[in-house]
């Protein structure tokens, strides 16, 4: 036997009990030793013979396994040729049967791999005119061979079950693109929201133009729309973007609020309570119209943020590229003649017969797949004219490009949606510290009232005197509030408790209130 290099363990303890120690008695396994000798047993040694006994009989006998495999093809070919037949799925046989038959159960990839072979057509002669013994020829050779002496036109019938094989997932993923344009057309030119951001856009562009050969305009180029978020405000608080967005989702948030059944008129909260009962209590007052500022901008922000999953196909067709699509069909079409012509000369074997069907059905289908493919791209032309008008006549310009600009600009919304909502989230922590100082002073008033029942007519005369002291020092008063509400405050508002909004040129506040039917009640009703 051959030998087993180990390290053998000598028992240092004879009183440790070992794992060694289960196997001591033989233990439960068996194995095949006749078998094992087979395998590993040492070659015996050559027996000594006379120097001429049985010298030719020998040499005869070693002679067949002493001969080399015949490569007929380049030796690295051949070789690389041999990795590829020993990853097939599929046994010769099996490839043969297939390929005379025309039957379809030969996998996609196995197809794939035959077809990638490349052998020349005097590769192909050279291997089907071999006329030595088969035996001897190399894997590769030999598989080719057996193909090329057993079936006729053997790699176009490769070709042609390939392209079966493949031509419906193909057609699929034309269809399927189409789909995603048509829709995609469909939400550009019926989303209510998207033609809301483009007004603001449009208006806000327009007043910041004014007086300048920019200013007036009736459209403009969508691909602007990235310039929205590099306009800061003259205070650095915020972008053009930013600003009409949350423009956009107060004026939502209102419409909402009016429409429905729980509007702010309907459900007096603390603020609105505690300002009705210290009417002239302007910190109150100022609370309830902070609060509802930030209800309208709750209401609005998750319809602003809705348009990006509505418009979901026109980030999809983004994606799609314009010119591998357009070359699917006439490709199609090509592969398919090159089927047909094969099968015309052909001699009407199974393997005819077969595709023949395919053929007929796959032509029917392209020819629809082209009639929908320029219905569909005539609709994204038109669509692109509706918004780009005269788009194309420039040639230059990718058909696509509109669906590129609009997905950019949906993830430009979505971004100034997520930080309007924390900016919203910070001024309502300090709202409820506001609305909690006015609770308190209510709670005050409120238990002061209360023990003014014993003494009213002190009381009547007390506040005579408050009010007529106000009325010496109202013009003062009217003075100083004057010059607070023009200061900044750090929670954005102003010393009432207004809403301070950001400056741009030439652009004033609530811009968006202007031909607004839903928006023509001011914030304070």
């Amino acid at each position: 036997m051959k030998p087993l290099h180990w390290d053998v363990m000598r028992r240092l303890n004879p009183d440790q009990s070992m794992v060694w120690d289960r196997f001591r008695e033989g233990g439960s396994f068996r194995f095949d030793e006749e078998s094992m000798e087979a395998l590993f047993g040492a070659s015996a040694a050559p027996s000594r013979l006379k120097p001429a006994e049985n010298t030719d009989s020998n040499a005869s006998a070693a002679t067949p396994a002493a001969l080399p495999q015949i490569i007929l093809l380049d030796p690295r070919k051949s070789q690389n040729i041999a990795i590829v037949l020993r990853s097939l799925s599929s046994t010769r046989q099996h490839i043969l049967d297939a390929l005379l038959e025309g039957l379809g159960d030969l996998s996609i990839d196995t197809l794939e791999k035959l077809s990638r072979l490349g052998l020349v057509k005097e590769e192909q002669e050279l291997i089907r005119g071999f006329d030595g013994d088969p035996s001897r020829l190399a894997d590769a050779e030999s598989f080719l061979f057996d193909l090329l002496r057993s079936v006729p036109n053997a790699f176009e019938r490769v070709e042609a079950m390939l392209f079966r094989s493949t031509y419906g997932h193909e057609a699929a993923n034309v269809r399927q693109s189409l789909q995603v344009l048509e829709h995609a057309c469909k939400e550009l030119r019926g989303s209510v929201l998207f033609f809301k951001l483009l007004e603001a856009v449009l208006k806000a562009g327009n007043r910041m133009n004014a007086g300048t050969a920019r200013g007036n305009a009736q459209a403009f180029n969508l691909a602007s729309l990235h310039k929205l978020s590099d306009v800061k405000s003259t205070d650095g608080s915020t972008t053009l973007l930013h600003f009409i967005v949350e423009e956009v989702v107060r004026a939502e948030g209102k419409r909402s609020a009016i429409n429905s059944s729980f509007g702010l008129r309907r459900t007096p909260s603390l603020a609105s309570n505690a300002s009705n009962r210290s009417g002239e209590d302007s910190s109150a007052a100022a609370a309830a119209r902070e609060e509802r500022h930030m209800e309208y901008m709750q209401l609005g922000l998750p319809v602003v943020g809705r348009i990006s999953s509505e418009m979901a196909s026109v980030k999809r067709a983004a994606g799609i590229d314009y010119d591998a699509l357009v070359a699917i069909c006439p490709l199609l079409e090509s592969r398919l003649s090159k089927i047909r012509r094969f099968l015309s000369s052909s001699s009407g074997d199974a393997f005819a017969r077969e595709m023949q069907g395919f053929v007929d059905v796959a032509d029917q289908e392209i020819s629809s797949v082209k009639s929908e493919q320029d219905r569909v791209l005539e609709l994204v032309k038109r669509t692109t004219e509706y918004y780009h008008g005269g788009s194309s006549k420039d040639r230059s310009a990718a058909p696509l490009q509109l669906f590129v600009i609009v997905k950019d600009f949906l993830a430009m919304v979505d971004k100034a949606c997520v930080d309007i909502t924390k900016r919203q989230q910070q001024q309502q922590h300090q709202l409820q510290k506001k609305l909690a100082a006015v609770a308190g002073t209510s709670v005050e008033g409120g238990g002061s009232r209360s023990g003014r029942k014993d003494g009213l007519d002190s009381t009547v005369k007390k506040d005579s005197a408050e009010r007529s002291g106000r009325k010496d020092s109202l013009d003062s008063s009217v003075k100083k509030d004057s010059s607070e509400r023009s200061g900044r405050r750090g929670d954005g508002t102003d010393a009432d408790g207004r809403r301070i909004m950001p400056r741009f040129p030439n652009l004033p506040p609530n811009f968006m209130s202007e031909n607004r039917d839903s928006d023509s009640s001011s914030d304070e009703d």
